[in-house]
């Protein structure tokens, strides 16, 4: 059985959702993907792992790094929990690049070149948004390209953890958008 909780955060309404004990998904509501892991039955619970995402999202949204992170389990494919595990250590405050991370993730496992189109997928469709900070993913040169939530939402974040976005753009053509 899976289980859902709501957060009001002031950028809109979040879902979470929990195997039980752990944080399985969290997606600002209505974005792309919305909920695209979560089984049909499930129900709306109180539980421990919901309290301290909770937690986490109120210590995040008053502007401070939480210092913690919820226990999680990502549903997903190996690929993608590769890149994942990399977006987890992109430190509050900072970026990195689609491109950086398949250089990283190349490295990590041996290979010569790993495509940034590939990693840039795998960030789309991370379903614990914010947590794994898919939104510290910025394109080359400053692009704003990609995030399920929207980009003004990318931007807001960006801006609550001090990131200066004035070198950043957003394209007039692609995912951004």
């Amino acid at each position: 059985m899976e289980y859902t909780h709501h957060y009001d955060s002031p950028l809109g309404g979040i879902t979470e959702a929990s195997d039980g004990d752990h944080l399985i998904g969290l997606w600002f509501d209505g974005q792309k993907y919305f909920a695209d892991t979560l089984d049909s039955d499930c129900e709306e619970k109180e539980l421990l792992v919901f309290r301290q995402t909770d937690k986490w999202l109120d210590i995040y949204f008053s502007g401070k790094e939480p210092g913690f992170t919820p226990p999680i389990n990502m549903k997903t494919t190996e690929f993608r929990k590769s890149v994942w595990k990399i977006m987890l250590n992109i430190p509050y405050g900072n970026t990195m690049t689609y491109g950086e991370i398949a250089e990283k993730l190349a490295k990590d496992t041996g290979i010569t070149r790993m495509s940034a189109q590939a990693v840039g997928g795998a960030v789309g469709h991370n379903s614990i948004s914010l947590i794994i900070p898919c939104h510290r993913v910025v394109g080359a040169n400053g692009n704003l390209t990609g995030y399920a939530g929207g980009i003004e939402k990318k931007m807001k974040l960006l801006e609550m953890e001090s990131i200066d976005i004035s070198g950043f753009y957003v394209p007039k053509n692609g995912t951004a958008l």
